[in-house]
Formats: C-alpha cells, sequence, structure tokens
C-alpha cells in the first residue's frame, strides 16, 4: 500500500517563534517540555504537525514514555505521526518502543505502508521482538518486506525466525524475486549456514551481481577461500561482470585464507580486465592480505607504490593489526603514530598502540598512552557476546553478573576451565593488562563475554548435538579463540563465533580459520 503524508501533516507553522523554540530545543527532554508548553499557551497544543516535531524530538531524547502521551492525547493523530515515530524509535536503537508505537497505527485502523514495519524489523535485533513485529504485520507482508526483515535477520544472526520466514515464503508460492532470493542467500551465510546459502544461490532462477558477490562474501568469511575463488571464476565465465563490490569480497577471501598469489592476481584483473578505479577498500583489503600472511615488507611497498597519495587510516588499521599479530613491534609503534595523526580522537588506535608496548615491555609507554586517553577522555568501546536460546537473546560482557542465571552459568564455566587445562589449555595472558600479576591476568580472562556465552550455550543443551552459535560485536581476542578450540574438542559440540570481521567455526580442536583472522 503506497503512504504519503497527509495535507495535515505540512507544517503551516515552519516560521512561528514555537517552532523555532521547538527546533532550539533540539533532543533534550527539559526545553522540549519547557517548548511544549509555550505551544499551548500560544494555541498551538492542537498543531498535529509541531505535535509530530516535538513527539519526534522527544523519542530522539530517549523519552520514548513522553513521546506516546503526547501522540495519544492529540484529538486526530494520523498514519504520518505514528511512522514518523516508529522510524525515530528505530533509528534510536528502541525497539520496544517502536513496536508500541507501530502497535498504535494498527490499533488506530489508520493506512500504513510497509516502510513503517521495516523500520521495526530494523530495530528489533532481539528475536522475540522481531516475531513480534512479524505477527503484527496485519496483512500479508509482500517481497519488499520480506527481504528487509531478512536483512534484520541476517544483521541479528537471527536464523530461527530466518528459517519461519524462509518456510512462509515456500509455503506461500511467493514470487522469488532476485531481491528476495539474494535476501535469503545473505541471511544464510551471515547466520552461519554457508551450505545453505549455496543450496539457494544454485535454486535461483535469476542472479544478479548481488547475489553472486553475497555468496563470495560468504565463503570468505567462513574461511572457504578456495571456494570463493571458483565461484569468482565461474562468475566471470556465465554471470554477470564483477563490480568493485565483488573485487572488495574477492579479495578479503584471499586475507582470510592466505591466498597471496590468488589477491595479487584478481587486484590486477580488477585493472586491466574491468577497468575499475580500486578504492580505500581495496587497497586495506590487500593491506590486510599481505599483513595476515605475515609479508610486512610486502605490504609497506604495497602502500609505498600503489596507493596514490596520503593512505586513509583503514589501511594503516590493518597494517597495525598485522603488526600486533606478528609480533614486529617497532614497525607497529611507526604506523600506530601515523593513525593517531590522522585520527586523534578514536580510541581504538591508542588501545592497540598500549597493547604493543605492552607485548614489547615498554611499560612506560602504557601508562603514557594510557594517561593521554583519560585526559582526552577516550574510552573503548564495550565488548559483548550474543547467544539466542529458544527464541530468546541473551547478551553476555566481560564479567556479566545480570543474567538471572549467573550462578549456574559460573559454576559451569568454572568446570569447563577445569576440563580443557586437563587436556593442555593454557590461558593467552598477552591478551590483557601487562601490569596485572599473571594470575590476575588468568582470572580475567576467564570471564571474558565470550567464555560466558559458550557456557550458557552448551550448559542450556546438554544431550544437543546441534551447533552453538555466538554473534560478537568485536574481533574475538586470542584467549577466546584458543579457549573454544579446547571447548569443541572436549564437548565434542561445534561453535560458531561470528565476530566483527569473519566466522569461526571451531570442531573437534581445530578452527576454519586456521588462524588467519
Amino acid at each position: 500500500m503506497a503512504f504519503e503524508p497527509s495535507s495535515s501533516s505540512v507544517n503551516p507553522h515552519h516560521r512561528s517563534p514555537e517552532y523555532n523554540a521547538l527546533l532550539l530545543a533540539g533532543p533534550r527532554l527539559g526545553p522540549l517540555k519547557q517548548a511544549h508548553a509555550r505551544l499551548v499557551v500560544a494555541g498551538h497544543g492542537r498543531s498535529l504537525p509541531l505535535t509530530t516535531k516535538l513527539a519526534t524530538l522527544a523519542v530522539a531524547a530517549g523519552a520514548s514514555s513522553y513521546a506516546h502521551l503526547l501522540a495519544a492525547s492529540h484529538p486526530a493523530p494520523d498514519s504520518f505521526l505514528y511512522c514518523t515515530l516508529t522510524r525515530a524509535a528505530a533509528h534510536r536503537g528502541l525497539p520496544a518502543a517502536a513496536l508500541a508505537f507501530y502497535r498504535c497505527l494498527l490499533a488506530a485502523a489508520l493506512p500504513f505502508s510497509s516502510f513503517a514495519f521495516t523500520a521495526v524489523a530494523k530495530a528489533c535485533a532481539d528475536m522475540s521482538a522481531l516475531r513480534a513485529g512479524m505477527a503484527m504485520a496485519g496483512e500479508a507482508p509482500d517481497s519488499a518486506t520480506f527481504v528487509a526483515t531478512l536483512s534484520a535477520c541476517a544483521q541479528a544472526g537471527a536464523l530461527d525466525l530466518g528459517r519461519e520466514l524462509e518456510r512462509r515464503i515456500v509455503s506461500e508460492r511467493m514470487d522469488m524475486s532476485v531481491f528476495l532470493g539474494a535476501a535469503l542467500v545473505n541471511m544464510y551465510v551471515r547466520c552461519g549456514l554457508v551450505n545453505k546459502a549455496r543450496e539457494w544461490f544454485d535454486m535461483l532462477q535469476e542472479r544478479n551481481v548481488v547475489t553472486w558477490t553475497s555468496m563470495i562474501a560468504g565463503y570468505g568469511m567462513h574461511g572457504h577461500g578456495h571456494d570463493a575463488i571458483k565461484l569468482f571464476h565461474l562468475m566471470r565465465r556465465e554471470g554477470p561482470p564483477p563490480n568493485d563490490v565483488t573485487f572488495v569480497a574477492v579479495l578479503s577471501a584471499c586475507a582470510h585464507a592466505g591466498l597471496v598469489s590468488e589477491g595479487r592476481d584478481a587486484f590486477a584483473t580488477m585493472k586491466t580486465v574491468y577497468g575499475l578505479v580500486p578504492r580505500a577498500e581495496h587497497y586495506c583489503s590487500m593491506v590486510d592480505m599481505y599483513g595476515r600472511a605475515g609479508l610486512l615488507d610486502d605490504a609497506m611497498q604495497f602502500i609505498r607504490d600503489s596507493i596514490p597519495g596520503e593512505p586513509g587510516p583503514e589501511v594503516w588499521t590493518a597494517m597495525l593489526g598485522a603488526c600486533k599479530m606478528h609480533k614486529n613491534f617497532n614497525l607497529g609503534v611507526e604506523v600506530a603514530e601515523r593513525l593517531i595523526a590522522l585520527e586523534p580522537e578514536n580510541p581504538s588506535h591508542r588501545v592497540l598502540l598500549s597493547n604493543i608496548y605492552a607485548l614489547s615491555g615498554k611499560m612506560n609507554h602504557v601508562e603514557k598512552v594510557r594517561n593521554v586517553m583519560i585526559k582526552r577522555r577516550l574510552k573503548k568501546q564495550i565488548g559483548y557476546s550474543l547467544i539466542e536460546i529458544g527464541g530468546i537473546a541473551h547478551l553476555f560482557r566481560m564479567g556479566e553478573t545480570s543474567h538471572p542465571q549467573t550462578r549456574d552459568i559460573y559454576q559451569y564455566l568454572e568446570e569447563l576451565i577445569c576440563r580443557i587445562t586437563d587436556a593442555g589449555y593454557v590461558a593467552e595472558t598477552d591478551s590483557v593488562l601487562h601490569e596485572l600479576e599473571e594470575e590476575e591476568r588468568e582470572f580475567t580472562l576467564r570471564y571474558h563475554g565470550e567464555k560466558l556465552a559458550v557456557a550458557f550455550g552448551l550448559m542450556m543443551s546438554t544431550g544437543s548435538t546441534d551447533p552453538i552459535r555466538i554473534i560478537k560485536n568485536l574481533r574475538i581476542c586470542g584467549d577466546c579463540h584458543l579457549a573454544i578450540k579446547y571447548m569443541s574438542a572436549v564437548e565434542n559440540r561445534e561453535i560458531i563465533v561470528r565476530d566483527k570481521h569473519r566466522f569461526h567455526h571451531f570442531k573437534d580442536g581445530k578452527c576454519s580459520c586456521q588462524e588467519y583472522w
């Protein structure tokens, strides 16, 4: 159903002093309430456009209850009001509020378009909220809505819901457009089932460059570099011409599988055969490829000889990660200083520099870096790990104690650590602060979010053979990577971790990344 804002949604007060006061208030609750009082006194309390603007700013301020009160108190709210609030709540990361505004839209029997439902789907990263959104759709969602919701499932790693959507698509015999097919492929790739993604890829009657690129990228993310290259060659023979995004996927696959020769060939082909001009992402992937393979000199030479102008921070970030990985501390310090000069307010660069100083034993330099971070009020990003059990998402941070089953989780993890220690696991204490004593470092590592999530997943699925699936918002740390390899062996379970960069399939004490991560 197409939706256009009603004539009442056009703002007739855009030059009034009251409207200007509203704009000046911005997304701050106190000034917004003052502006609201001023509007009422001026006789504009029943203005729908001003109510919409005021309520939207309230959502942006995080005051969704106040926004709901404003909307509910208006005598004649329209679709535009509730659709706008739904989108605002989704953008603000308030899925419960987005669903609440969407309920109001449906309860009032107001006309709506799929863009409001799409906003709900994108906002609801937790699976129960996504299911509620689907149940509230009111009428059969169209293909575009399924595409948007499958994309939300892919982002959230919501495999169970993604499968439900697939079943509904098949049972209702929906027209398999190229976009819907690509969304299904991408959903299974991002949820860790690359073979299922390939099944859908092979079944599709029509495949565009997005479909091919998604499948190639999926192979790369899962550590199947040779399969990615094989599919790329098939695409060149039988599919559409690859675009610049395709080559990012190919180069990334080569980087994560140590396929240096294949990566060089692909980079050359991109320019000479397809006439594509490399972008920052392509240069970054090449540096990453050389760096992961331990070819740091080649990486630096590529930066000097092949990148026009001053390399961007993405390139130096890849180079810095390689220096840390291969313990080239002198070069790492040089690269980190370049990065900090480019992005002085990015805390991750200083954290990496601090780690490099710590690994090289220069604790006085570590202290200097941290003092600068404190002075500039720079804080590192908080990591978390997420696992879905029975359709409910459970989130774990380091040392998490808010979960209702915390006591049982910690007890299970303690027993699991004892078992993997007996199997040969020794904590990689280089992963944590070096001013701590060795025993304190081991204690800190023990309660990382990844380990807590794995312990919870194993505890809640005793007797099952299904893989444990974890989503991590940052790169998995070295000690958790090592520990989970041992956990997969002693528990005889596959454990799949999707971190910021790729998938890790842990099975029988080995990881699919083959240490290229």
